[in-house]
């Protein structure tokens, strides 16, 4: 006879086993901030924010541009964001960074990679000698009347926040990747930004904030950890690109870089979205604020 213990482990084993599997077999992207949507229930502003969930993980990949519109999306979606892996910041601009202020209230303690910086929201501080001195002025006219600390702290709006700086291409749980770009881009020049690797059965499912480096530069550096792109997710910062330059890039992904599916948004702008949907057909996934998009 099998002991009454034993019996009820056996039993509760059989009953936990398909939910873990359902829950490692999930892998989809859900868009909780953007400009566009078909949902009647979401806030609609500029600015960027998903949730990943993959292999288990659940990652919140950006905040988007407004903590109170960004709550409501949360809610509205009932997302949990109590339960999450780890938070990945793309880059400093404040359409990817404020609902920081909402997230630290419901999960002050979660890991949240950025860029690593000098200066900025995120960033680490420089040495003293990043200015030069002048021993012959009186302290009163000097920086720290002449004693500067050897280190000049950034400040930032969330001292409490559990930030982790990423420089170097970094596999920051199984098969998942922050891969970092620094934008040579006029307007955006040496802004660093981190795009979400993952490697799958098919290639990389890559998500972006605005691809300030441009999309291909960041396509460069994620195509050293697999070959090829599956999915693109986010934005592609073509807003104000002239239309030699829209249908160039959409004819690129698809014929060069050979990706198998696209679900642009954010500041991708609107030619770029018609410009992918006729390259990419079928191939071209929406991915509007409240959607889920399955990778496929």
């Amino acid at each position: 006879m099998i002991p009454k213990g034993l019996c009820c482990l056996v039993f509760f084993l059989w009953f936990l086993t398909p939910v873990l599997s359902a829950a490692e077999s999930t892998s989809r992207v859900t868009i909780l901030y953007d400009a566009f949507g078909a949902s009647p229930a979401m806030v609609k502003d500029w600015g960027f924010a998903a949730l990943v969930e993959y292999g288990g993980k659940r990652i919140l990949f950006d905040t988007g541009n407004n903590a109170d519109f960004f709550a409501r999306n949360v809610r509205a979606l009932k997302v949990d964001l109590t339960q999450l892996d780890f938070v990945v910041i793309s880059h400093r601009h404040a359409d990817h960074t404020s609902g920081l202020n909402y997230l630290l209230t419901v999960n002050p303690h979660v890991k949240i990679y950025t860029p690593d910086e000098p200066f900025g929201a995120f960033g680490r501080g420089v040495p003293n000698s990043f200015y030069r001195k002048d021993d012959s002025l009186p302290p009163a006219t000097r920086y720290f009347d002449g004693k500067p600390p050897d280190v000049l702290s950034a400040g930032t709006a969330w001292p409490q926040a559990n930030f982790v700086p990423v420089s170097v291409t970094t596999e920051v749980s199984p098969g998942m990747f922050l891969v970092p770009t620094i934008s040579q881009v006029p307007g955006t020049l040496e802004l660093h930004e981190l795009s979400l690797a993952i490697r799958g059965p098919k290639g990389l499912i890559l998500i972006d904030g605005c691809s300030h480096a441009g999309v291909e530069k960041i396509l460069e550096a994620a195509t050293t950890l697999d070959s090829h792109v599956h999915i693109l997710f986010g934005g592609l910062h073509l807003v104000k690109a002239p239309d030699p330059e829209v249908q160039r890039i959409a004819q690129a992904l698809h014929d060069q870089w050979k990706l198998d599916f696209i679900a642009a948004g954010h500041c991708t702008g609107e030619p770029e979205f018609a410009a992918l949907k006729k390259v990419f057909a079928e191939k071209d996934l929406y991915a509007g604020v409240g959607t889920t998009v399955d990778i496929p």
